[in-house]
């Protein structure tokens, strides 16, 4: 598994390059697109973190003092924006509470004690949760996404369509380094080809993952 999941990983990097995948000004910003991101596409997000900076209420404090309609205004560019706003206040009380409202008091804890408290949030589930560890508090954790199963599914690597998101993250954490940047990169690599290739119909004459493909795969999924 380490070698196949490596040559995935070369193949990619050799057709994108380093990708800076996630993008944000601070780690305060990253975890709020992270948890923006969820069911909608990336340029949504960017706008509505443009209405937040415009409105000048990208912090912790600002975000919890203001009012319900003045927070899902700027929010609604990203869809489901009355949920998004539950969801990014119990963040807020969440960092507030327990880490005094500082995202570098917050990354200084440990993952095992980090972890079970992101996942404890309203709206915070494991994708969300990893991409705030890995993203915003430089932790090795691996981020799993659609794009992460639908290509390791077409090429063989699992047997099942959705193992379950702790299952495929075991999958790279017990087979790769625990290396932050790495990951990061792995990740962000999964995403831009997944978008430009490995779509629900897939584009496979010209992924840079038609090289790795067995006889009668993609598997159809």
């Amino acid at each position: 598994m380490r070698e196949a999941l490596e040559a995935v990983y070369e193949a990619m990097r050799g057709h994108y390059g380093v990708t800076g995948w996630w993008p944000g000004d601070s780690p305060f910003e990253i975890a709020v697109g992270a948890i923006l991101t969820q069911n909608t596409a990336w340029i949504n997000v960017e706008r509505a973190i443009t209405n937040l900076k415009e409105a000048r209420l990208l912090s912790p404090r600002k975000l919890l003092a203001c009012d319900d309609e003045t927070l899902e205004t700027a929010l609604r560019p990203s869809g489901y924006f009355r949920v998004k706003a539950r969801r990014v206040r119990s963040f807020c009380e969440y960092l507030t509470a327990r880490h005094r409202g500082s995202m570098t008091r917050m990354a200084r804890q440990p993952l095992d004690r980090l972890r079970p408290e992101l996942l404890a949030v309203n709206g915070i589930g494991p994708e969300t949760a990893d991409d705030i560890l890995l993203y915003a508090c430089e932790k090795p954790v691996f981020v799993v996404d659609a794009y992460t199963r639908r290509i390791l599914y077409r090429h063989g690597l699992i047997e099942e369509k959705d193992p379950g998101y702790e299952t495929l993250r075991r999958i790279f954490e017990d087979n790769l380094e625990a290396d932050v940047h790495f990951f990061k990169e792995y990740h962000g690599l999964i995403v831009w080809t997944g978008k430009d290739f490995c779509r629900v119909r897939p584009r496979c004459e010209q992924c840079p993952l038609a090289p790795l493909l067995k006889p009668g795969q993609p598997r159809t999924g």
